[in-house]
């Protein structure tokens, strides 16, 4: 019997390789997507014929309910966020309503439609925020550093509360910082990927960033959609930090950037106050212990060959190779 899974911001990067791992797998997979005039599936060109599209929005809590209703998806892998820290700060209500509540209008709607329904949170290391230990687990304290932070706490603490409450099968992936060609231009791996790639075609001299001193824990977001769906493989729902274990600056990044195009990175990187955040995260790292004993998840992809992928589909897509996206 064909599985049937629901994925919300399926446009997005993770929503992305998520619908390529489960099709290769033999699922059908629904998409949601919101009535927009401005819909982008540049990322899911690829399987956009195999994917069935659903109206809906996580505003609104009756189209969660038709959805579940006429779809009757086994899975559902809650994607969908106001995702960009930077734009949380000058959006936070916003950001309130669609990170945080819209994770309440979809459980509550599980509950209601389908309690057998194997449900995914798309929790976050920015939870962590002002980190209060390192490296972070499962049970390390949170204390977010802005809205987008604080509205996944929310949500990550309403999926435990409906888990225990209504014995609902519902797991939470803290996912530390993953990346990838898909990634949105606005996020700083994708910022400087595409600079180095205009700067090495001659489409740009400089690139602009904000605090270079941060320190993340990078992967790949294609190997952490399969740890999402290894939750849902499991006989009981629990949450689990997905991560690298290591942690690597923002200055670090740049230079192996630009490296791979044989270029010197301080030749052409300017530090730029305005996108320094109100209230700074400096340093994430996860523990992925539990992952990896528990669902035999581990990531593939090394620090290196990441920023060289991306570097090169940037470079790719550049030259009118649309095939960058399908990395």
């Amino acid at each position: 019997m064909t599985k049937r899974a629901l994925i919300t911001g399926i446009t997005g990067q993770d929503g992305s390789y998520l619908a390529e791992l489960l099709l290769g797998k033999g699922y059908e997979v629904i998409g949601m997507v919101r009535r927009s005039s401005t819909v982008n599936f540049e990322r899911i060109a690829h399987i956009q014929d195999r994917i069935t599209f659903v109206p809906g929005d996580l505003l609104d809590e009756v189209s969660m309910i038709n959805m579940l209703s006429e779809h009757r998806p086994e899975e559902v892998y809650n994607l969908a966020a106001q995702s960009f820290v930077q734009t949380s700060f000058s959006q936070p209500v916003l950001t309130g309503e669609i990170t945080g509540l819209g994770v309440t209008r979809i459980l509550d709607a599980v509950r209601l439609v389908d309690p057998e329904i194997r449900f995914y949170q798309a929790s976050s290391s920015e939870m962590f925020g002002k980190v209060q230990e390192v490296p972070q687990t499962e049970s390390t304290s949170l204390y977010p550093r802005s809205p987008y932070g604080a509205a996944k706490v929310y949500g990550h603490w309403m999926t435990i509360n409906y888990r225990e409450s209504y014995d609902l099968h519902a797991s939470s992936g803290i996912l530390f910082n993953h990346e990838s060609p898909r990634r949105g231009l606005e996020f700083v791996t994708r910022k400087i990927s595409n600079a180095v790639a205009k700067i090495k075609l001659g489409l740009a001299t400089e690139v602009r960033l904000g605090n270079l001193d941060a320190q993340r824990d990078w992967g790949f977001a294609g190997d952490y959609v399969e740890a999402m769906w290894l939750m849902l493989q499991q006989d009981g729902p629990d949450d689990f930090v997905v991560a690298t274990a290591e942690t690597h600056e923002v200055r670090e990044f740049c230079q192996l950037a630009f490296d791979r195009v044989g270029l010197d990175w301080e030749k052409h990187v300017k530090v730029d106050e305005k996108f320094f955040r109100p209230a700074e995260v400096d340093l994430l790292v996860g523990d992925p212990t539990k992952a990896r004993k528990v669902l035999g998840w581990a990531p593939t992809t090394s620090f290196p060959e990441l920023v060289h992928m991306m570097v090169d589909a940037d470079l790719a897509l550049l030259n009118g190779d649309l095939r960058g996206l399908a990395r």
